[in-house]
Order: structure tokens, then sequence, then C-alpha cells
């Protein structure tokens, strides 16, 4: 996935892909001007038909791989 640098907002847990609801790790900003959210699994399976249509990729499916902050001992 090419990965653009935008000013827009990071993603939250409050954004959702757009095709099953998982937490999205990728907007994709349509040339038509509207956007799309993705879960990275989608994200990887449309991946070639995003790059068609899209303006700009926000990826940030590196968080997926980003060390954990909360101590495993915290109960």
């Amino acid at each position: 996935m090419t990965t653009v640098l935008t000013p827009a907002s990071p993603l939250t847990a409050a954004d959702r892909c757009d095709r099953c609801g998982a937490q999205a790790y990728l907007r994709v900003v349509l040339t038509s001007g509207g956007e799309l959210l993705f879960c990275a699994h989608h994200g990887r399976k449309f991946e070639p038909e995003l790059k068609k249509i899209a303006a700009e990729i926000q990826d940030e499916t590196d968080r997926l791989n980003a060390p954990s902050t909360a101590s495993d001992e915290e109960h």
C-alpha cells in the first residue's frame, strides 16, 4: 500500500472499515472527493483497485505492529 503523509487527522478506534466494521487503519481519499475507510485486511485486498481511484491514501497499518503501551502485569 502506498503511504501518503497528509495533514488529515489520525484514525481512531471510532473510525470503522466501510466493508466489515472493524477498526479502520486506512483512509482513502477518492479523486471524486469522497473518502473510504478500510481495515488492514480489506485495504490489502482492494489495494490494486484503490490505487486506481485514490487521490491520497493514509496508511496507518504500521500501528498494528507497534509495541503495546499497557503492561501485561496490570490487572
